[in-house]
């Protein structure tokens, strides 16, 4: 007898658990600022959306992201998909391999560690020489910060990936009725990261930006102008912008120090933030756009050397203009501030959803 009907809380369960939580009056766990600084320089214009596809501005932002656990981001090296991502190239590739282990009816299917699993226009690492005649991809493992370079697309590797970085280490107390057998199955085994090329830690700021015009034209459109805004605003705030394949980190080279506010670059001081920015597939909330996650990594420092306020943390942001590009990069990334007016939701490594 199948217990995954009892166990399976409904997506409107969980939205309105978070909308609950996150509308709290406690005070954010992060420093804020109200609303988002006028832009000082010339921004591009909000583009023009099809008919009847408009912006909401009337529903508050807080509490519309749905909480989740990890989200796997695979670097595809394209910048759109189709509606339903499992189905690029005929259904042959990482996010349908993943989903069929642990979707609804995979064998590792969990309803309470909920596990995006969303395409992204970063192109994956180059694979040495002895790997160029497999099919191999990388991926992003977020809010743990760990960037898996190499995964051969074989399902003793995808079955890796997932055992060895995907699952919990820790089961929802609703688990307790299933069997240890069946618990067991469902927990990550670290010893599964064996099978795969080692990770590496992610040290640069991912910025990641809803673009799928497969899905809805409102990010298809407004993503692109927002990846090009951000593009051009990091280097005027001293953050280097990173567009070519994460290199392979090998025992040889030295890793690279903690990344610190934009403008850290000075004789004498550590290297400035580097960023990575890229379209993503669906995330929820087409009718915020622009959507906007922030990945901040646990490494990051401001620019006097203390630690990042947000270091660790995933920031998500809708309802995002050309003209808010400038001040987020001033605050969030500058200042270690959370722009209120804009705030769907967050979470922290280790820690989960963010509350407020």
């Amino acid at each position: 007898m199948s217990v995954r009907p009892i166990l399976r809380p409904s997506w409107h369960a969980l939205s309105k658990l978070s909308s609950r939580r996150l509308m709290s009056r406690h005070a954010p766990p992060f420093p804020t600022i109200p609303s988002c600084p006028a832009a000082t320089c010339t921004c591009a214009p909000m583009p023009e959306f099809p008919e009847g596809l408009e912006i909401d501005h009337s529903k508050p932002l807080h509490g519309t992201m749905v909480p989740y656990a990890e989200q796997l981001l695979v670097c595809t090296g394209q910048p759109d998909w189709l509606s339903r991502v499992e189905e690029e190239n005929g259904g042959d590739n990482l996010v349908a391999d993943v989903k069929e282990l642990v979707g609804r009816g995979g064998i590792y299917s969990d309803p309470y560690h909920n596990t995006p699993l969303t395409n992204s226009s970063f192109q994956p690492t180059t694979p040495p020489p002895y790997l160029r005649d497999v099919p191999i991809t990388s991926a992003y493992l977020l809010p743990s910060f760990t960037y898996v370079p190499l995964i051969p697309r074989s399902f003793d590797a995808v079955q890796a990936l997932v055992k060895g970085y995907l699952l919990p280490t820790k089961l929802n107390p609703a688990h307790e009725a299933l069997s240890p057998i069946h618990q067991d199955r469902l927990k990550r085994s670290e010893a599964y990261q064996a099978f795969l090329p080692p990770a590496q830690e992610v040290k640069d700021v991912l910025v990641l930006i809803c673009g799928h015009g497969g899905r809805d034209a409102r990010c298809g459109v407004l993503g692109p102008v927002l990846v090009k805004e951000f593009e051009e605003a990091l280097p005027r705030a001293g953050v280097e912008v990173l567009d070519s394949p994460v290199p392979l980190v090998t025992p040889s080279k030295q890793p690279r120090k903690a990344i610190t506010g934009p403008g850290a670059s000075e004789e004498g001081e550590e290297p400035g933030m580097s960023a990575r920015v890229g379209l993503i597939s669906h995330i929820g909330g087409h009718k915020f756009a622009g959507n906007v996650i922030l990945y901040i990594p646990p490494s990051a420092k401001l620019k006097g050397g203390e630690p990042h306020p947000l270091k660790g943390m995933g920031i998500w942001y809708g309802r995002v203009e050309p003209k808010n590009v400038e001040g987020i990069i001033a605050e969030t990334l500058g200042e270690g501030r959370v722009v209120m007016d804009l705030f769907r939701g967050g979470v922290e490594k280790g820690k989960g959803p963010l509350r407020l």
